[in-house]
């Protein structure tokens, strides 16, 4: 298990995930989105309507999963991997200056140093833009215990 310090570093560094959803009948929606993690949650950019808005609506219950490493180990038959998922509560964001905050911190995090295209786009888009939270509730984290142990050593 990692530590919520260790899973923080990993949601922070990460540049995407899968974000799980229910739909009606119970069968889970899973898609690849890119975000950021910003004051214990993780925010997402997408279209306003959509099959993920519809499933929101209706159940706002949601995981994320980011998977940090997964390297191959043939010799000895498994992968050292580390990865969080984030359980929480997602919701879209309807305040404009609240959606423009994330937009840049988004922006900053995707294409750092371009504050004027960024500024330029943000204006141009934030109309047909939808910022969803995944205000987190717990996570866990996990690694190969490998990994832990190569940590270990190298910290002593």
């Amino acid at each position: 298990m990692l530590s919520d310090a260790e899973s923080l570093s990993v949601l922070k560094r990460c540049t995407h995930g899968v974000l799980a959803l229910s739909d009606q009948e119970g069968f889970p929606y899973a898609v690849p989105m890119s975000y950021v993690y910003f004051n214990n949650a993780i925010y997402f950019h997408c279209a306003m309507i959509g099959h993920k808005i519809d499933l929101i609506a209706a159940n706002p219950h949601a995981s994320f999963c980011v998977v940090d490493q997964d390297i191959i180990m043939p010799e000895t038959f498994t992968t050292h991997f580390r990865s969080v998922i984030a359980f929480g509560y997602i919701s879209c964001i309807t305040d404009r200056m609240e959606k423009e905050k994330i937009l840049y911190i988004l922006g900053e995090k995707y294409a750092p140093g371009r504050e004027e295209s960024l500024k330029k786009e943000i204006d141009g888009s934030i109309v047909r833009t939808n910022i969803l939270r995944l205000q987190i509730h717990h996570m866990t984290g996990k690694e190969a215990i490998e990994l832990t142990r190569n940590r270990t050593l190298h910290s002593d």
